[in-house]
């Protein structure tokens, strides 16, 4: 029997898991002009680096939840942390721009594992009194690797080569194997036929629209092929609804969208995600571009985000037990939505202080919306199903994501090139690097304050979504979370 010492303990291995994935979001973003240099990769090469791990962990999200609940849970997220380390240390001793892309999509792989199987676990693990608790733990974990990724990765580049921010995450990888080895039991869910048709057409399509999004968001939402691949990837979604509602044995409980819970806590926290990484798009460029620090100082800029979010995931288990998680959904997007209106009268002359106070009021929501949000939607998943069902749920957030980093992009970037001349109008990057080559003072005062003004659009933008998320909360969301059935949980562990 499993006991309340035990399930704490196999938090912490989970936690080091989510940890490892967070880490390796952020930190080849303070790699990539080295990685430019040192292995002669081309634009189109420095996207392919995000884009391969992205297309592979969106299309495999579906599959490897479903393959956890068959396989079982433990033995998938062991095997996927050992690969997700292997796949680590390719990437630091690349030779080609190739190779790393490569390794890049094997690391996709491995996260597609780890994402929804170590959620699936905390369903099984935790009774709904010390869920919301753990589920706090676990955001606050993965959330860890945005400030870390740049602070460890820019310490690492100005004293060793490249390849050691990759090889951060192989102690971690480590310790997560060994705790999961030690303190995690064996679990599974469903063991029905594998749905093929179903695996292909939600692999095809949730590739096919994250890949139509990103090229948006590089091209513009007036390009053709984005817009003819995202149609495309929709296509293949609704196929697979369609699929699924005949299926013998479908991949996905599409009934599951039946309960309120599931729905509002599965959108809602897609909601967070969308305002969450188009805010974490923004602020790097807010301060190294803008404020002139380097990787490891916009790093350290970032804290406030996360220690908002402790705070406000702290206290949302005790409010949701006294208030339910409705109320205290939409009290963390109001405050989203109030941090953003605070951050759209930000400009390029204004002092961090200011910033740092409206970023902690936005990582105060983001831990009031999204533990519960998560929790509700996880509570309403049967144990036999909490792999894929968190698949599914991991995958919303995944897209969402994907959508709020290029809608908000496009929106920044679109308002910023109408206030610079076309010379500095590729990023505010290239910008300011123009105005210094040609020490033009006026055209620096002018690319900043451009980039202040395209924020405050995409901060205008992400406020009133927060805004649409609190009513939909409160229409939505029910008052209180059903209790599940602690013998069934129970009987999901072996």
């Amino acid at each position: 029997m499993l006991t309340s010492t035990s399930r704490w303990y196999a938090l912490a291995a989970l936690a080091l898991s989510t940890l490892a994935v967070g880490l390796d979001t952020t930190v080849l973003s303070v790699a990539l002009p080295t990685l430019a240099r040192d292995l002669d990769a081309t634009t189109g090469d420095l996207q392919w680096f995000t884009t391969a791990y992205l297309l592979v962990l969106a299309a495999a999200l579906l599959p490897a939840g479903v393959l956890g609940d068959r396989l079982g849970r433990r033995r998938m997220l062991i095997g996927a942390l050992v690969l997700f380390g292997a796949a680590s240390v390719a990437c630091a001793y690349a030779q080609t721009s190739g190779q790393l892309i490569a390794a890049r999509a094997v690391l996709g792989l491995g996260a597609a594992v780890i994402m929804p199987l170590s959620g699936a676990v905390l369903t099984v693990l935790f009774p709904a009194g010390e869920r919301t608790r753990a589920m706090s733990i676990w955001v606050t974990a993965s959330a860890l690797g945005i400030p870390l990724g740049p602070l460890l990765g820019g310490w690492l580049l100005d004293n060793f080569w490249w390849g050691s921010v990759f090889l951060i995450n192989v102690p971690v990888v480590v310790a997560g194997v060994l705790a999961l080895s030690l303190w995690l039991p064996e679990s599974h869910g469903a063991r029905s036929r594998l749905d093929l048709p179903g695996i292909v057409l939600s692999a095809a399509g949730l590739a096919g629209v994250t890949y139509g999004i990103i090229e948006a968001g590089e091209r513009g939402w007036s390009d053709a092929r984005s817009l003819i691949t995202i149609a495309a990837g929709i296509a293949l979604l609704a196929g697979f609804v369609l699929w699924q509602r005949r299926a013998a044995h479908p991949l996905v409980d599409l009934a599951l969208f039946r309960n309120r819970a599931f729905t509002g806590g599965a959108v809602l926290a897609t909601v967070a995600s969308f305002a969450m990484l188009g805010l974490l798009f923004s602020l790097p460029q807010l301060f190294s571009a803008v404020g002139g620090h380097d990787a490891f100082g916009s790093g350290l800029r970032l804290l406030p985000v996360i220690g908002g979010l402790v705070v406000g995931a702290r206290f949302a288990e005790k409010l949701a037990r006294r208030l339910g998680a409705r109320l205290v959904i939409a009290g963390g997007l109001g405050l989203i939505a109030v941090a953003s209106l605070l951050g759209a009268q930000t400009t390029a002359s204004t002092g961090y202080g200011y910033v740092a106070v409206w970023i902690t009021i936005t990582g105060v929501g983001l831990g009031l919306t999204m533990p519960p949000a998560l929790d509700a939607a996880l509570g309403a998943l049967p144990p036999a199903g909490s792999g894929v069902g968190n698949a599914l749920l991991q995958a919303m957030r995944q897209v969402g994501g994907a959508i709020g980093v290029a809608v908000l992009g496009t929106v920044l970037n679109s308002a910023y090139r109408e206030r610079v001349p076309a010379v500095a109008a590729d990023s505010v990057t290239s910008g300011v690097a123009v105005a210094r080559q040609t020490g033009d003072a006026g055209l620096l005062a002018s690319v900043r304050e451009a980039f202040a003004y395209g924020m405050e659009r995409s901060l205008l933008v992400a406020g009133a979504l927060a805004l649409a998320g609190v009513v939909l909360a409160l229409t939505v969301m029910p008052k209180r979370a059903a209790e599940p059935q602690p013998e069934v949980l129970a009987e999901s562990l072996l």
